[in-house]
C-alpha cells in the first residue's frame, strides 16, 4: 500500500480554478491507477476522475467533464487534479485514491485523509 496526502483544498468563488495535489509515500505508486472521488455533506462518496498507472489513460464522471483534469508525475509520486469552472455542487471533501482503474471505490485499497473544497455563488 501507499500512504497519500492530499492538498490545495480551499474555498473560492464560482468560477475559479483550483489545482489539488495528492502526494504519495512509497516506491510503488507508479504501479497504482489513481482516483479521485469526493463527498459532498448528506451525500455518499462518489467517482470523480481516474487515471492508469503509466499509460495515463482517463475516466471522467460526466459532471465535472471538461472542467477538471487528472494528471500524474510518477517521478514526483503526485497525482494531481485540475479544476477549473467550479461550481457550488463542486463543494465537498475530495479524496485521492490508490488502486485498480476503476470508478468504484472498492477497487481502491489506500486513500488519503481528503481535502475540503468549498464554492460558493
Amino acid at each position: 500500500q501507499v500512504q497519500l496526502v492530499e492538498s490545495g483544498g480551499e474555498s473560492v468563488q464560482a468560477g475559479a480554478s483550483l489545482r489539488l495535489s495528492c502526494l504519495a509515500s512509497g516506491r510503488t505508486f507508479s504501479q497504482y491507477s489513481m482516483a479521485w472521488f469526493r463527498q459532498a455533506p448528506g451525500k455518499e462518496r462518489e467517482f470523480v476522475a481516474t487515471i492508469t498507472a503509466r499509460s495515463g489513460s482517463t475516466y471522467y464522471t460526466n459532471s465535472v467533464k471538461d472542467r477538471f483534469t487528472i494528471s500524474r508525475d510518477n517521478a514526483k509520486n503526485t497525482v494531481y487534479l485540475q479544476m477549473n469552472m467550479l461550481r457550488p455542487e463542486d463543494t465537498a471533501v475530495y479524496y485521492c485514491a490508490a488502486g485498480t482503474y476503476s470508478t468504484s471505490a472498492r477497487n481502491y485499497e489506500s486513500w488519503g485523509q481528503g481535502t475540503q473544497v468549498t464554492v460558493s455563488s
